[in-house]
């Protein structure tokens, strides 16, 4: 069937040819959508990420020994049977690498292929090799999250600082307002009880 062979990009774009302009949009501007969306959804590949170095090819299989391990660890007495472990030496470095990642035997054989490969060119190309670049790329995002978390909450803190002086501020203008509105009464009583005593003589 020749649809199955479209690309999700290019079916969108002839649903979007045969659909009427400014179809779903409701009240708002008719305008033509179908631009936005080929624009929006088709672009696949974002321009802006560091390419990051392709995997290491993996170990020619004449360089290391392998060896299965009973497991250890949680995992109930089964694990405790079973050779799902996997041990590899690479003969050339005398590197040993045990992986016991998952319960599968052939899942980390695979996974041990790959972080005995990854380890090699690390000891070969060192700070350009790829895991070097992912180390640090992680350790850049975490301290870069790091940071603004601190500055989010030292703006946080200046913001509740600013406001209790704030607060202080009212609550002191309106104890003056008070202080000055008693003395008012007292004054008014004063008059009024020398009026009085006047009066009286």
């Amino acid at each position: 069937m020749a649809i199955g062979r479209l690309s999700r990009c290019t079916m969108l774009q002839r649903l979007l040819s045969i659909l009427p302009k400014g179809v779903g949009l409701g009240s708002a501007n008719v305008v033509n959508s179908s631009s936005i969306i080929k624009r929006s959804i088709c672009s696949t590949t974002t321009l802006w990420k560091k390419k990051m170095p392709d995997r290491p090819a993996p170990i020619d299989e004449a360089e290391f020994t392998e060896v299965f391990l009973h497991g250890s660890g949680p995992g109930g007495q089964k694990i405790n049977k079973t050779s799902s472990a996997v041990q590899l030496k690479h003969i050339p470095t005398g590197m040993v690498l045990k992986v016991q990642a998952t319960r599968s035997r052939t899942q980390n054989r695979k996974i041990a292929r790959q972080m005995l490969a990854e380890r090699v060119e690390l000891l070969e190309k060192g700070k350009e090799s790829r895991v070097a670049i992912v180390g640090e790329t992680k350790r850049k995002k975490k301290s870069s999250a790091v940071k603004k978390s601190k500055r989010k909450y030292r703006l946080l803190a200046e913001e509740k600082a600013a406001k209790a002086e704030e607060d202080k501020v009212e609550e002191q203008e309106e104890l003056d307002e008070d202080d000055e509105d008693d003395g008012e009464i007292f004054e008014g009583k004063e008059t009024s009880t020398q009026e009085s005593s006047k009066k009286g003589a």
